[in-house]
């Protein structure tokens, strides 16, 4: 796992460029505000129900949340199950709505 902060994130997704992302918030905080990508609650992740992304193993996977700890605990249990580019986003959304609001 690696680290990506808002600024890198927000510079790539004005960039247009194709990224992997995954919200790890529940459904009720990704519907209150989000960045896009696939939302899979941690909890899923946990019980390794990641169907979605299961492809995505050897590609770069960028996980946020709402303050960057449980996407950091989502990418320990990505790189766990053979996931080798996990990115957690620091700050999370908290970190995004101080810097660009939403």
């Amino acid at each position: 796992m690696d680290n990506i902060t808002v600024e890198e994130l927000k510079r790539r997704i004005d960039a247009g460029e194709k990224l992997n992302i995954v919200d790890v918030r529940e459904p009720h905080e990704n519907a209150d505000f989000n960045i896009g990508g696939v939302l899979i609650p941690l909890g899923n992740i946990q019980t390794m129900q990641i169907d979605e992304i299961e492809d995505l193993k050897d590609k770069e996977v960028i996980c946020y949340c709402r303050s960057g700890n449980r996407s950091g605990q989502a990418c320990m249990f990505l790189d766990a199950m053979g996931f080798k580019k996990t990115r957690n986003l620091v700050g999370g959304m908290l970190a995004w709505e101080e810097k660009f609001g939403r």
